[in-house]
C-alpha cells in the first residue's frame, strides 16, 4: 500500500463503525466485475447484515487498536 492509501486507511479507521461499514460496501461495489459477482453479492449481504447488527446494538464495535491487541493475544 502506498502512502496515500495508508493515509486514506488511517482516516477511514477514524470514522464511526457504521460509516466504515458503508465505506467498505462502496469500495466492494467499486470492485464489481473484477471478481465473481456471486462472491461480491454475498459480501454485500454480509456487510448489510453487520451494519444492521451495529445499528440495533446486537454487536458492539471495537477500535482498531483493541482489535490488534486481541489478535496479538492469540
Amino acid at each position: 500500500m502506498n502512502t496515500q492509501a495508508e493515509h486514506i486507511l488511517d482516516e477511514a479507521l477514524g470514522l464511526p463503525a457504521d460509516e466504515r461499514s458503508a465505506l467498505t460496501a462502496a469500495l466492494l461495489d467499486s470492485l464489481q466485475g473484477s471478481e465473481d459477482s456471486s462472491i461480491a453479492k454475498a459480501w454485500r449481504q454480509e456487510i448489510r447484515a453487520r451494519q444492521a447488527a451495529l445499528r440495533v446494538g446486537t454487536v458492539k464495535a471495537v477500535s482498531w487498536a483493541e482489535a490488534k491487541a486481541r489478535l496479538s493475544d492469540l
